[in-house]
């Protein structure tokens, strides 16, 4: 076993959720096992599809599998799975949520997709060509969901999209779950309007106030400080060296990897560096 491959009980966990094996006709299918190690291997190393080790079969039939699963939705599949996995299990916490966001550069080879810059999720801003992600990770830090914006946008534009997504289908009857007890961000969130966003839908915002917006409102700082964890949650990702540096044209595969970073969060991967 290679350094990125799975373990047999991680595999496990996921073959049941990929898509059938094909059934061999003429030349013999590749194992997807053999290719989602390929594709964890680019993930982590950020080399590009032609500098696969041979080991994991020809690149192009890595890629056009990568590719098909995107489209498919297999990813979220797995994200999904998992976190329903763990609140079955008791162990995602509803009681504290944490939201931030992180700048991500981007390649020039990740210019000239169609439908411009702003479709593709990429932009100027006075760092250089970027990509920003927006993440919301439960109390125990790991994530449940992220928007991919152009570079230059604020935070607090993407946080009401941050709540409805990332909802957790319940063992039991009902609507999925997606609103914690509390939320806590940073003073980028410091905001009238979201603050009223959070109070309509019943949510606690531990965010302290900006010192141009008056007086200090109180706020518990012994939960504040817990926010260390979403700012390791993003440390963690960007060690993934496919997320550190933003390659894809199409937003929709730069997502991709997130979501299977994501993934490797939740079935507790490590994130070598």
């Amino acid at each position: 076993m290679c350094r990125y491959d799975l373990t047999d009980d991680q595999w496990g966990k996921l073959v049941p959720l990929l898509l059938p094996q094909r059934p061999s006709r003429g030349r013999p299918p590749h194992d997807h096992r053999r290719v989602l190690n390929g594709i964890l291997w680019i993930l982590r190393s950020g080399a590009p599809w032609r500098d696969l080790p041979e080991r994991y079969g020809k690149w192009n039939s890595v890629y056009v599998r990568f590719r098909r699963w995107t489209h498919a939705g297999i990813w979220q599949r797995l994200l999904h799975h998992l976190q329903r996995d763990a609140d079955v299990k008791g162990i995602l916490d509803w009681q504290t949520y944490f939201v931030d966001g992180t700048v991500i550069r981007a390649h020039p080879c990740a210019a000239g997709a169609p439908g411009g810059q702003d479709g593709q999720a990429l932009g100027r801003p006075r760092g250089g060509f970027s990509t920003k992600l927006h993440l919301r990770a439960e109390g125990n830090g790991k994530p449940m969901a992220f928007v991919l914006s152009v570079g230059e946008r604020h935070e607090a534009k993407y946080l009401e999209p941050l709540l409805n997504l990332g909802r957790v289908k319940r063992e039991r009857q009902g609507r999925p779950r997606s609103r914690p007890a509390v939320l806590v961000g940073d003073k980028g969130y410091s905001y009238p309007s979201l603050r009223r966003l959070l109070h309509r839908r019943h949510i606690q915002a531990v965010i302290p106030r900006r010192s141009d917006q008056g007086r200090p409102s109180p706020f518990d700082r012994t939960v504040y400080r817990e926010r260390n964890k979403i700012e390791r949650l993003v440390g963690r990702l960007k060690r993934h060296r496919r997320i550190a540096t933003r390659y894809d044209k199409l937003a929709m595969m730069f997502e991709a990897w997130v979501t299977l970073a994501c993934v490797l969060e939740w079935m507790d991967v490590p994130s070598w560096v």
